[in-house]
């Protein structure tokens, strides 16, 4: 039983796939806010075949971030009943990193994907993290390149914050390791 709390204003449509693959003992709660309010007929379609229960919460903007403070406040709520095995916020902004940090040094199992698609996902992250092991020197280089692949939007500005922390040598090794992972990104 998992639980999953989507920044539809991050994600769109692309952060539910891999709906089809939950069941019944799931719950999916969906935060748009206006700005975000539009669905795909696939998407929508993924949602009413879906096996999961899924919930929306519209979220009236006004302030800077209002989405992401109404999707913690209410992930401490659901904590606080301790039903789920684990949580996951789809969504790609690195902010929530310190929530995930806080609830999991309190045990409570709580990640950040792209995605509802956790299986392949969490999958792919392992992989790419095992070969950038292999690669790099220390842990807190492959911790500063996974948090680059999830921060930046575009090709063009991984390569570019990678060629900030690193060597041109170093940086070219790095992209080829990355690349298969990171082809939905914009660019080249």
């Amino acid at each position: 039983m998992s639980t999953f709390l989507v920044d539809y204003e991050n994600v769109s449509a692309s952060g539910l796939e891999g709906l089809e693959k939950l069941t019944q003992s799931d719950t999916v709660y969906i935060f748009y806010t206006e700005n975000a309010d539009r669905l795909t007929f696939d998407a929508h379609r993924r949602l009413l075949e879906s096996s999961a229960v899924v919930r929306y919460f519209k979220v009236e903007t006004g302030t800077k971030n209002a989405l992401d403070f109404q999707l913690v406040t209410f992930l401490g709520y659901l904590i606080h009943d301790a039903k789920a095995e684990a949580y996951y916020i789809i969504s790609k902004d690195n902010g929530f990193d310190s929530v995930l940090k806080f609830w999991n040094g309190q045990g409570v199992k709580v990640l950040r994907i792209a995605k509802l698609d956790v299986e392949n996902t969490c999958q792919e992250n392992e992989e790419l993290n095992k070969k950038l092991q292999e690669l790099l020197a220390e842990e807190t280089e492959v911790r500063l390149v996974m948090g680059m692949i999830q921060k930046y939007k575009t090709k063009q500005g991984l390569n570019n914050a990678l060629m900030k922390q690193f060597d041109n040598k170093k940086t070219s090794e790095i992209y080829r390791v990355i690349k298969p992972y990171i082809a939905n990104k914009k660019g080249h």
